[in-house]
């Protein structure tokens, strides 16, 4: 019973939060997924999965609404699926404990990034975009981190789109939830070489967050910005320390 309680309403903010904010799914289902008894790299694997099949149902809500830069997207897109099918190989060989560290260190990170962030600058002002090669790069790059721990990409490629592709934050989200999408696919794929997925809990918490995926992209735009990230940011540290006592 309370399983099913914790799969339903994590599910639900699971999704919500790709939905509203382009990212945070796996800083989510990971630790719910530990929460729920599931082993290190098996809940990696899991979150992977939840987040690839949400991500597509709100990026189809995003694509609907017009919000999603498909050239920027492509850029990202192939650089960043090699970079996450081959870091989720690689994890086979590293420690469930290195890899709840490493998880936990870009948790922190994220966190504090969405305390102190600033709003995205708005798309009149003159920033000079970034060579496509480097937008390339920096794709492989997150697309690493997420096929290694199965966390960074949608707080990593939402400010890159917003800052240096010139986006305003709703396209930014859009953009972000496609190449989650294909990253996350990748580095499952990459994981289920050296790991088996639980179904049993992987399957009905993908319900509840594509629900709640939905429902947060279509309140896209409508939120308090600021607000949901200094919320959401203090919400992830707490979630980060209790972490770092579970790796220990």
């Amino acid at each position: 019973m309370l399983h099913g309680v914790l799969i339903a309403i994590g599910g639900l903010a699971i999704g919500a939060s790709l939905g509203l904010l382009g990212g945070g799914g796996t800083i989510l289902a990971l630790p719910l997924l530990l929460a729920l008894g599931v082993e290190v790299k098996q809940a990696i694997a899991g979150s992977l999965a939840v987040v690839a099949a949400t991500a597509c149902v709100a990026a189809a809500h995003h694509t609907r609404a017009g919000n999603v830069d498909w050239r920027s997207a492509a850029l990202f897109g192939p650089a960043t699926v090699l970079g996450a099918y081959a870091a989720g190989r690689a994890a086979g060989r590293v420690s469930s404990q290195a890899l709840l560290l490493v998880f936990t260190g870009l948790m922190i990170g994220a966190g504090i990034s969405m305390l102190l962030r600033r709003p995205a600058a708005p798309s009149s002002v003159a920033l000079r975009p970034l060579h496509p090669a480097v937008l390339a790069l920096q794709g492989a790059a997150i697309g690493a981190l997420t096929g290694l721990v199965g966390a960074g990409g949608g707080f990593l490629y939402v400010p890159t789109f917003a800052l240096f592709g010139r986006m305003p934050m709703t396209k930014a989200v859009g953009t972000s939830l496609v190449v989650i999408a294909a990253s996350a696919l990748a580095a499952l794929v990459g994981h289920l070489s050296h790991v088996a997925l639980r179904i049993d809990v992987a399957l009905p918490l993908t319900g509840a967050a594509m629900a709640g995926a939905w429902l947060g992209a279509g309140l896209a735009g409508r939120a308090s910005e600021i607000w949901l990230r200094r919320a959401f940011g203090s919400f992830i540290l707490v979630v980060a320390a209790w972490l770092l006592v579970h790796s220990f």
